[in-house]
């Protein structure tokens, strides 16, 4: 079995990790995916700075941004590879790709086609509540919309594809 940390598909995109110099100095990419094979990614608009949304890529999906300049993802829920805007149009340009400093997390600054939306519920970011802070009196913590409205009819948008959302 191949180690998912250093042989991801035998990429030579990927460089094998050699050492923590290597990796925190070098200058070649050696991410470092999980037990999964997945690596974290966060995904913000290039001109406003704001959090768009946080998916996941796994090699083939971080070859593929890095091939085509276009944000590739992997579905968690759907179990496959996922272009951003194939189905809904939305599709996200790289402007910039970053890797953390121990290379297991990717930020991706991404202009947006269409409406400049990138949530499959319909809003600009997929981050549209904020979660009230301090104890809850009773219950559950609270969340507030901030967006008051969306950005697409995901109904218009997707038809009868199958909502991506986990119960």
């Amino acid at each position: 079995m191949k180690d998912k940390n250093t042989d991801p598909g035998a990429s030579t995109v990927f460089a094998t990790r050699r050492s923590v110099e290597h990796v925190e100095e070098g200058l070649t990419l050696a991410p470092r995916f999980d037990a999964d094979g997945l690596i974290p990614c966060i995904t913000t608009d290039a001109g406003t700075g704001e959090v768009l949304m946080l998916g996941y890529m796994n090699g083939e999906a971080l070859q593929k941004t890095i091939a085509t300049g276009e944000a590739h993802y992997w579905s968690r829920s759907r179990k496959c590879l996922w272009r951003k805007g194939a189905t809904s149009g939305l599709f996200q340009k790289v402007t910039e790709m970053l890797i953390d400093d121990d290379q297991d997390a990717v930020w991706l600054r991404v202009q947006v086609a269409g409406t400049g939306a990138s949530c499959h519920v319909g809003y600009r970011s997929c981050f549209y509540r904020s979660v009230e802070l301090g104890s809850p009196s009773s219950g559950p913590a609270r969340l507030t919309f901030t967006e008051s409205e969306k950005s697409f009819d995901p109904k218009a948008v997707y038809g009868d594809a199958p909502n991506p959302t986990q119960l």
